[in-house]
């Protein structure tokens, strides 16, 4: 069984290098996923600590740091991808692709790679440091952090495939982009969290693509998520990724839009 999956695992690490090395001369995109989820949450905190969070059982430390996340899962992963899957698809490097042994999935997954992963060790090192500087002390069900944060890199991955099936040109992607960028940042509890919205405005943006990733990772700080809004939030995460694979291999654009 090892040796079956082993040409598939070289390749996607070749591909991942080398994606790796194309994010890396684009300065604008590196800075924007490095510096962005970083410096903007702390530039809410003036109208966070206008929230009264200890009501809703949160805390400054809690709140900016999924705040934080969030902002990751939007630039690091988001952003960055849509960019990438344009960029290559205009150059024709995915078609080039398509002609050697790479399957379809394995080119999608190779190319996501770098931001994921990306994404991922920012997370980690923003729990970390938000442990250390503001507090947040160790997270009260840990076993809600891992699938929050899978449920959100997958969710954003699969989104940014999709959406570069309607951009045209790598300059455009970062407007293509904005609609779901807004929509989260206001909705999904990133800028907000939602126990401050009235109930049913809530219930609805609940629903939404990177909601049950931020609720989980709240969760598993703050230790409040029941089993069943647990149950909840990782069927509509589910949800979502089934929905937006299923997307991906509909109407994913390997040739250039011209």
């Amino acid at each position: 069984m090892r040796g079956a999956f082993a040409p598939s695992a070289r390749r996607l690490r070749a591909l991942a290098r080398a994606e790796l090395a194309l994010l890396g001369r684009n300065r604008g995109v590196v800075f924007t996923a490095l510096a962005v989820p970083l410096a903007i949450p702390f530039t809410m905190r003036p109208a966070l600590d206008q929230l009264d969070l200890a009501k809703a059982g949160l805390s400054i430390g809690t709140t900016l740091l999924t705040t934080a996340i969030g902002f990751s899962f939007l630039f690091a992963v988001y952003t960055a991808l849509v960019s990438a899957y344009v960029a290559r698809r205009e150059e024709l490097v995915l078609k080039r692709l398509r002609t050697g042994e790479l399957s379809d999935t394995e080119i999608l997954t190779g190319t996501a790679l770098p931001p994921v992963l990306l994404g991922l060790a920012q997370a980690l090192v923003l729990c970390a440091g938000c442990a250390a500087l503001l507090h947040t002390g160790a997270p009260k069900a840990p076993y809600l952090l891992l699938p929050g944060l899978l449920a959100g890199l997958v969710v954003s991955a699969a989104l940014a495939a999709l959406t570069s099936s309607f951009t045209r040109t790598a300059e455009s992607a970062q407007v293509t982009a904005l609609p779901l960028m807004f929509l989260s940042m206001a909705g999904s509890g990133i800028s907000v969290p939602t126990e401050f919205m009235p109930d049913r405005l809530a219930s609805v943006c609940e629903l939404l693509p990177l909601s049950p990733a931020i609720r989980l990772v709240r969760g598993g700080w703050t230790g409040q998520l029941s089993a069943y809004e647990t149950l909840g939030a990782l069927a509509t995460a589910l949800a979502w990724t089934i929905v937006a694979v299923f997307a991906v291999r509909r109407w994913f654009r390997w040739d250039p839009r011209r």
